[in-house]
């Protein structure tokens, strides 16, 4: 005779208490907590989610979460991902505990991933609109002026460093948020460098891939020894080399 089995008398249990219980994401949320002592606990998965329909959000709701992410990005660049907590937030973009839980049910660490996604885009916003317009050399020089100074002014405080650091550089969202943000750049890098090589401006045989890749990888690289020392000449140097190298000629008669 099969034994019918007692029924669980528990509440569901939701994804994000689940994952906090996975050890991989246990370490990344818990070192992500409010300064002001709140914790991702069942409190967090206790609201309902973000107004929305058919799973999108209205725009009055895509509105409010963005200017919780504007908001709490201009923070974060003024005093540090780690000196900001709930209460600031809530202060400085004018919204309620239960707003924020409703479009970050994850919490913190959810605040933070959408903020690293705003500053990457903004990354490729400071370079418009010449990095969008690279046909001729005088494009390319124009563009090459505007990032030097982009990253003199900024200096050695990148906000999307300090946000990817916090979120722990390693999880795969974080990886995620930077990988696109490359891939992105460099296509706009691809596209003036294949405009280059139709004009002739170029060798034919120019590998526009390798190209794009070695001139993403000349700021990136300075922009890196820009934080560590505090001085804008590695990057200066690095960049105007791959440029050079892509054709001297083709720069010294432009």
């Amino acid at each position: 005779m099969a034994i019918a089995r007692p029924m669980l008398l528990v509440a569901p249990v939701t994804s994000a208490v689940l994952s906090c219980r996975r050890p991989p994401m246990v370490v990344v949320l818990r070192g992500i907590v409010w300064t002001d002592g709140s914790r991702l606990t069942e409190e967090w998965t206790a609201r309902s989610k973000a107004p929305t329909l058919d799973g999108v959000l209205t725009s009055k709701g895509a509105a409010t979460r963005q200017r919780i992410i504007e908001g709490t990005a201009r923070l974060m660049r003024e005093r540090g991902p780690a000196d900001v907590g709930l209460d600031d937030v809530r202060a400085a973009t004018s919204t309620s505990k239960s707003q924020l839980f409703h479009y970050f049910p994850d919490g913190k660490a959810d605040l933070l991933l959408a903020v690293a996604r705003h500053e990457a885009d903004q990354v490729l916003a400071d370079q418009q609109p010449e990095l969008g317009h690279l046909e001729t050399w005088a494009d390319w020089e124009a563009w090459q002026r505007r990032v030097v100074a982009k990253y003199q002014a900024q200096g050695r405080r990148c906000p999307l460093a300090a946000l990817t650091a916090q979120l722990g550089k390693g999880d795969p969202a974080t990886i995620a948020v930077v990988t696109d943000l490359y891939d992105r750049w460099q296509g706009h890098l691809r596209a003036g460098v294949q405009a280059l090589r139709d004009a002739g401006e170029i060798d034919p045989d120019t590998d526009v891939d390798r190209v794009a890749t070695a001139v993403v990888t000349a700021v990136a690289g300075g922009a890196t020894l820009l934080i560590s020392t505090g001085r804008v000449d590695y990057l200066e140097a690095a960049l105007g080399e791959a440029l050079d190298n892509l054709s001297p000629r083709g720069r010294a008669d432009s």
